[in-house]
């Protein structure tokens, strides 16, 4: 692994730590739901309609970890905070494997 490749994936790191942040402040400021993480319901409320895009598309796809939480809605922040972290982790972790697992398939030493 390169310096920069080292420095990348430190980054990536900091970020799914400090990703929590996204369910703190919106409770701090009594915002609701963080910035771009809205419902299909919650979208048609806020712009009057939903769009045919997202009315196709919102039902097939179900997350493997549903709100990045591992409890529910009423969990205590630790729990969805370490929740927000995992979920971080195995997603930088997948982005990782998956093209590395690919390149030793497709990409023959000679």
């Amino acid at each position: 692994m390169t310096a920069f490749q080292k420095k990348i994936l430190v980054a990536l790191i900091v970020l799914a730590v400090a990703s929590p942040i996204g369910i703190y402040l919106p409770m701090k400021f009594n915002a609701g739901d963080a910035w771009g993480e809205w419902s299909a319901e919650t979208i048609e409320k806020m712009i009057g309609f939903m769009p045919e895009g997202l009315k196709k598309t919102a039902d097939p796809w179900k997350a493997p970890i549903p709100d990045y939480n591992l409890g529910d809605d009423k969990s205590p922040f630790m729990v969805q905070a370490l929740s927000y972290i995992l979920s971080g982790v195995i997603g930088i972790a997948l982005c990782l494997l998956v093209p590395y697992g690919l390149s030793k398939l497709l990409v023959k030493k000679k």
